[in-house]
């Protein structure tokens, strides 16, 4: 089980969202690069990095801080947002990211992520999030009639092997896990899945930990961790005592 710190991006500052909602917006670092040496620093063994204006506009637009990120730490790091081509996935996995997050690309071409998957192999993962059970697309602003769990069984077939989970619902709100979704995902999907949205307490990381053993193998904490709910530290610990390796997943 890894634990994923997440830097969101926006306008070159690392920030929060409620519910992927703009307008609710809280600025917590002019510099990401500072606040990944400080993850690192915890214990972080990877970064999550996500490009909000990316995700809307379909292009990264924080190249820049990604490129200070990797710069400042020597960890793997997963990056979303934004990511539709062939050409943004492979000159990001040229800047030395490590795994690349495919969302809206996913669904609305299949040949896409096939042939991504074929290209760049365990470098492609994808994220899945949903609302009240159904796919949301273009940085969660459109909500569709498709199914998450139907969705992650087309995307295992089409070759991805991670999928991270996000139920926008919960995301920035320390409301808790859908521990319900998550289980349905982890048992009908057949691939890796990380957890995201709604981790608050100590106690929601240690559920997530132990619920599907060896099919959940990492969750992503946000919001939790920068208002100081509970450090990294004390999360990689409880991790550790839940008979679970905060190392698996790599």
């Amino acid at each position: 089980m890894i634990l994923f710190p997440a830097i969101d991006l926006r306008g070159g500052r690392c920030v929060r969202l409620e519910q992927g909602k703009p307008e609710k917006e809280k600025v917590y670092s002019g510099d990401p690069a500072e606040v990944a040496r400080n993850w690192v620093q915890q214990g972080a063994q990877w970064l999550h990095v996500v490009d909000l204006d990316g995700a809307l506009v379909g292009s990264p637009q924080n190249l820049p801080s990604l490129q200070a990120i990797r710069n400042a730490v020597n960890i793997p790091i997963q990056f979303g947002g934004g990511s539709r081509t062939l050409e943004t996935l492979a000159r990001v996995l040229e800047m030395g990211i490590n795994r690349v997050v495919l969302g809206t690309a996913a669904l609305q071409s299949p040949g896409f992520l096939r042939e991504a998957c074929m290209r760049f192999g365990e470098k492609v993962a994808v994220g899945i999030d949903a609302r009240s059970g159904k796919v949301a697309v273009k940085g969660w602003r459109d909500v569709t009639d498709i199914d998450a769990v139907e969705f992650g069984k087309r995307v295992v077939e089409d070759g991805a092997g991670v999928i991270i989970y996000t139920d926008i619902q919960r995301d920035g709100m320390l409301l808790g896990p859908n521990r319900e979704a998550l289980t349905r995902m982890a048992d009908e999907v057949p691939a890796s899945i990380i957890a995201s949205g709604g981790i608050s307490t100590l106690k929601d990381v240690g559920d997530i930990a132990r619920l599907a053993p060896g099919r959940i193998i990492g969750m992503i904490i946000g919001k939790a961790l920068y208002e100081g709910s509970f450090t990294l530290r004390r999360a990689i610990d409880i991790v550790a005592t839940s008979g679970t390796s905060s190392e698996q997943g790599t």
